[in-house]
C-alpha cells in the first residue's frame, strides 16, 4: 500500500495555510494579523497559535509569553477564516475565530479559560463566547439533570417530568442557534451551527396500500443531508465540523458498496467544485480514505477517483512526480479490483514443469502467495493446508500457490514439511513477467479466491474467510438462477 502519496497530496493542499514556527515576531503590515493575547497564570512559557484543517490540526505560529502571560501573534499576511486556537502548557487550549477581523485581544486566565474570556477588537469573537457560555452553562444542567435521572430509574413520574427539563434545556439550545444563524448571517459561527444541523424528518407518509413507507426516514435524510452545508464556503474546512459531517456520510449514510460510494463521491466533488479549496479536499479524502479502507473492494472507489479527477488534469495542485506516481498506483490495482478475470500466471513447479492457473478446473481457486522466511506464513500455511485437506470436495477448490523466493530446495522443504499437497509453483521462474507486481504483492502470506470463471470474489483476506467467502458467492449465484 502507497498511502504516502494521498498524505504527500494533503500536505500540498494545506502547505498555503500553515505558517513556519517561529519565536521572532514578524513585523504587521497592511493586510496581515494581529492577536494580543493575556493569560494570567502564565510566565515565560511558549504557546501555539494553530488551526483546525479537516481531522487535523496545524500549527501557525508561537510566541513566548511574559511574566504576565501576555503574548503577541501576528504575520504579514491575513490568515484564511476559521476556528484557530491558542495552546498553552499542560495541554489545554481555547478556540476563537478568525475571519475578517485579524486584530483583536484575547485575555483570560488558567483557572477558566473560556468563562473568564474578555475580548476587544472583535465582533465576531464576542459572539461566539457569548454563545461557549451560554452552552456551557446549559450543559452543566443537563449533567445534574441526568445525574438526577439515573438516580430515578424505575420511578416513572420523577423521570417524566426530569426529561421533560432535558427536553426544555435542548430546545431552548436549538432556538439560541436559530437565533444567532438569524440575528448574524453568514458568519463562521452560523455556518458551523448550519453545518451541524441534522435533517428534520417530516411525517412518514402512508402508502397506497395502508402501511407506513419504511424507507422514507432514510431517503429523506440522506437527501437533505447537505442542504445546511455550505460547499462553496471554504472556512469550514478549518473547524472541527466538516471532517464530522463528511466522514459521518460516506460511513453510515453511503451504502457501503463501491459503486454507490463513488456515485455519492462524484454528486459531492460538483458541490464544492465552485470553491477550489473545498474541491480540492473532498477530492484529497475521497482519495486518500478509500486508498487506505480496510474494506475488501473499496479500492474500486480510490481507481475511480484517480481515473476521473486525477488523470483528466483537473487536479492542478499535483506534481508532475506526484500524479505519475498515484496514476501508476491506480492503474496497478484496476486489473485486479473484485469483480475483474485475474491475470493468468505460469510458473514451474518443484518439477520444473509449467503449471498454468487459468488451466485449473475448479469451481474456485485459491491463490497463495507464500515464503518460506515468513514468520506469518508458517502460521497460517497449515491452515489452509488443513482447509484444503478436509473441505476441498466439499467446496470444490482448488489452490495455486506461489512462493516468492528464488531457491527452490528451501521450498521443497517447506511444501514437505506443511504436506501442501496442492499445485505448488515458484514464482521468480515464471513465464508471467513481474507477477507480484500484477499482484500487488508486497508481503505475504497474500489469498486471492476466484470462481469458477477466474473472477476475483475476494482478496487479501485470511484462511478462516475463505469458506464463508465462497458459501456466499455460491448462495448469491443460486439467488441469480
Amino acid at each position: 500500500m502507497v498511502s504516502f502519496l494521498t498524505n504527500i497530496i494533503f500536505s500540498l493542499l494545506v502547505i498555503n495555510n500553515v505558517g513556519n514556527i517561529h519565536q521572532n515576531i514578524v513585523p504587521s503590515g497592511g493586510g496581515g494579523y494581529k492577536i494580543h493575547v493575556k493569560v494570567s497564570g502564565l510566565k515565560n512559557d511558549t504557546c501555539y497559535l494553530a488551526h483546525y484543517y479537516g481531522q487535523y490540526q496545524q500549527v501557525d505560529d508561537t510566541a513566548i509569553c511574559n511574566e504576565k502571560g501576555e503574548m503577541l501573534f501576528q504575520g504579514k499576511e491575513a490568515k484564511p477564516g476559521g476556528i484557530y486556537f491558542i495552546v498553552i502548557p499542560k495541554k489545554k487550549f481555547f478556540d476563537f475565530v478568525l475571519d475578517k477581523e485579524q486584530e483583536f485581544s484575547l485575555e483570560t486566565d488558567t483557572a477558566n479559560l473560556v468563562k473568564n474570556m474578555k475580548v476587544k477588537g472583535s465582533n465576531d469573537n464576542k459572539n461566539f463566547y457569548e454563545y461557549v457560555n451560554f452552552v456551557t452553562g446549559s450543559q452543566t444542567q443537563f449533567t445534574a439533570l441526568k445525574a438526577r435521572l439515573d438516580a430515578n430509574k424505575g420511578k416513572k413520574d420523577s423521570t417524566d417530568k426530569i426529561n421533560k427539563e432535558i427536553a426544555k434545556i435542548d430546545s431552548v439550545v436549538k432556538n439560541y442557534k436559530l437565533d444567532f444563524i438569524k440575528k448574524y448571517p453568514g458568519s463562521l459561527p452560523s455556518k458551523v451551527f448550519l453545518a451541524s444541523k441534522e435533517p428534520e424528518i417530516p411525517a412518514i407518509p402512508v402508502l397506497p396500500n395502508g402501511r407506513k413507507d419504511s424507507t422514507f426516514a432514510y431517503r429523506y435524510y440522506k437527501a437533505h443531508y447537505w442542504d445546511n452545508i455550505d460547499m462553496t464556503d471554504d472556512r469550514l474546512l478549518r473547524t472541527p465540523v466538516f471532517y464530522g459531517r463528511i466522514s459521518n456520510y460516506f460511513d453510515k449514510v453511503v451504502v457501503q458498496h463501491p459503486d454507490s460510494i463513488s456515485k455519492e463521491a462524484d454528486m459531492l466533488v460538483e458541490k464544492a467544485r465552485p470553491n477550489k479549496e473545498m474541491f480540492k479536499y473532498v477530492v484529497w479524502w475521497v482519495t486518500y480514505t478509500y486508498e487506505t479502507s480496510k474494506v475488501m473492494g473499496f479500492d474500486a472507489v480510490f481507481v475511480h477517483m484517480v481515473e476521473t479527477y486525477y488523470m483528466t488534469n483537473q487536479c492542478e495542485w499535483m506534481t508532475p512526480v506526484l500524479l505519475k506516481n498515484i496514476s501508476d498506483r491506480a492503474m496497478k490495482l484496476k486489473p485486479i479490483l473484485l469483480g475483474k478475470i485475474a491475470p493468468n500466471m505460469i510458473m514451474q513447479d518443484t518439477s520444473l514443469q509449467l503449471q498454468s492457473m487459468e488451466a485449473i478446473k475448479a469451481k474456485y481457486t485459491i491463490l497463495l502467495f507464500w515464503d518460506y522466511n515468513c514468520g506469518h506464513c508458517k502460521v497460517e500455511v497449515p491452515k489452509i493446508v488443513e482447509l484444503y485437506n478436509t473441505k476441498k470436495k466439499d467446496i470444490g477448490m482448488e489452490i495455486f500457490g506461489i512462493c516468492t523466493d528464488t531457491s527452490m530446495v528451501e521450498m521443497k522443504k517447506f511444501i514437505r514439511a506443511n504436506k501442501m499437497n496442492f499445485i505448488n509453483v515458484d514464482g521468480p521462474r515464471s513465464v508471467t513477467p513481474k507477477y507480484a507486481d500484477l499482484y500487488d504483492i508486497y508481503s505475504t502470506p497474500v489469498i486471492y479466491v476466484l470462481d469458477e470463471k477466474k473472477t476475483i470474489i475476494a482478496k487479501r483476506i485470511d484462511v478462516e474467510q475463505i469458506e464463508d467467502v465462497i458459501k456466499h458467492d455460491k448462495m448469491m449465484k443460486e439467488m441469480k438462477k
